[in-house]
């Protein structure tokens, strides 16, 4: 079995960090890895060793998959993890980091590959007994094909891309005279955002919620899930906010929905940590897509759960069984976690700038996960989350009580940040009560205006 000694981060900002405490626990050596814009970074000021990669263009450092394994070469790592986003979801990633002798911290690529196309991941996810939203079979080949689907599923139908995500490529189509023009649209901007104009359809959903599951399996057979996230409220199919347990999942809901998706996961062969992605409205599940990868918001999981997501990747990446099973898995009390991004809270325009004074707030059951310290200058050239915070309570109202205190302490000056936005959600009686679907924000923002 093999043991990883030193492993390589192809990453960077918070979860680069977060790598790097789970490795240093477990007596791991890390390499960070960098962009010039990035040589100031506290991944990188921590990290064992440390190898620029490129300027700070994402596509010339963190994309660049040749200065990345020769990074690992040169450094002697044993291991690669890809974090999320960048290349954590790029099959041919992680075929040439196998190829080179190194271990991928991740799944199989052919499990990357499948649930990276949105048509072939729902023909999967439907054939391994998932909850499937009704729609086409594959992707769409003419509008007349599409118009007849259409009217069997019944309008408003959604057009989506194939390939890619954040709401581009989507069009919903409300009645048939406007299927030519939005379909053609749909494909258009497929192909300019993601170099594929496939799109397929689904029926469209009007109010529901985002749940998701974070699935483990050991790549031998054996799976479990770890509950369910409500990652309900979006801006613009943004994540801002996450809790778990979702408010609106009952105890029975989880065990046998969470009994569905081990079991999917368990007949594929699953490796490695992966989230089943979920729309819900009026009781029912339906399937959306698989992220092949550690999400930004597994820290709600890990305060429920007890477990260490990241240590678990990497101790099932070396070749080691699940550490839990499912009847070990208990769930106790409530978290949430808001994303803390650079940006106005009122224009959502982007903020970064010098970090003139950093305070993060402490105290039982609090958690955050940054790379900011004073003097730290955020860099323009990337994602615009700079801290995520994460608290724990015994209650969803006490989890509550603790984020208000919480985020009263976070000081972070020199730039706006979407703090006074967090804030103001938690004075919403509706948010309170937890009364919300994937619509709720972007209906309440327009309030606020």
């Amino acid at each position: 079995m093999p043991e990883i000694k030193k492993l390589l981060i192809a990453n960077r900002g918070e979860i680069a960090l977060r790598i790097h405490r789970a490795c240093h626990e477990m007596g791991i050596k890390t390499v960070a890895v960098h962009s010039t814009a990035d040589a100031d970074a506290m991944h990188v000021r921590l990290a064992d060793e440390a190898i620029c990669i490129g300027p700070p263009a994402a596509a010339e450092s963190y994309l660049n998959i040749a200065n990345i394994i020769s990074a690992a070469e040169i450094s002697g790592a044993d291991a690669i993890h890809p974090g999320y986003g960048f290349l954590s979801e790029n099959a041919k990633f992680a075929e040439i980091v196998e190829a080179h002798g190194l271990i991928f911290v991740g799944p199989k690529p052919e499990h990357i590959r499948t649930m990276g196309d949105k048509v072939e991941a729902k023909r999967t996810a439907g054939a391994l007994g998932l909850p499937l939203v009704p729609g086409s079979d594959g992707a769409l080949t003419d509008s007349a094909e599409a118009k007849r689907l259409a009217r069997d599923i019944g309008y408003p139908v959604l057009i989506k891309a194939a390939s890619g995500g954040g709401g581009r490529g989507m069009k919903v189509v409300p009645t048939e005279d406007e299927m030519d023009t939005l379909m053609a649209q749909a494909g258009s901007e497929a192909k300019a955002a993601f170099g594929d104009a496939t799109v397929y359809m689904e029926k469209y959903l009007g109010n529901p919620r985002h749940i998701e599951f974070q699935v483990f399996g050991d790549g031998n057979g054996n799976a479990i899930h770890l509950g369910e996230r409500d990652c309900s409220l979006q801006r613009r199919h943004q994540k801002v906010l996450e809790e778990a347990p979702s408010p609106i999942i009952s105890a029975e809901e989880r065990e046998r929905m969470g009994g569905i998706v081990a079991k999917a996961m368990a007949d594929m062969g699953y490796r490695g940590a992966g989230t089943i992605e979920f729309l819900w409205e009026n009781g029912e599940f339906y399937f959306i897509e698989m992220n092949t990868r550690l999400q930004v918001e597994h820290p709600v999981t890990e305060a429920i759960t007890g477990l260490d997501l990241v240590r678990e990747q990497i101790r099932i990446a070396e070749g080691h069984p699940l550490t839990l099973r499912q009847e070990d898995v208990v769930f106790r009390g409530h978290a949430i976690e808001c994303r803390i991004n650079a940006e106005d809270p009122r224009t959502f325009a982007p903020s970064p700038g010098l970090v003139k004074q950093y305070h993060a707030p402490g105290g039982m059951h609090v958690r955050v996960d940054s790379g900011l310290y004073a003097g730290y200058k955020v860099p323009p050239y990337y994602d615009s989350m700079i801290a995520k915070l994460i608290v724990y309570g015994t209650t969803r109202q006490g989890a509550l009580r603790r984020l208000r205190r919480a985020l009263e302490e976070f000081v972070i000056e020199g730039m706006k940040t979407t703090i006074p936005l967090h804030q103001a959600l938690l004075d919403d009686p509706e948010f309170q009560k937890g009364d919300y679907t994937i619509k709720w924000l972007e209906e309440w923002l327009a309030r606020q205006q």
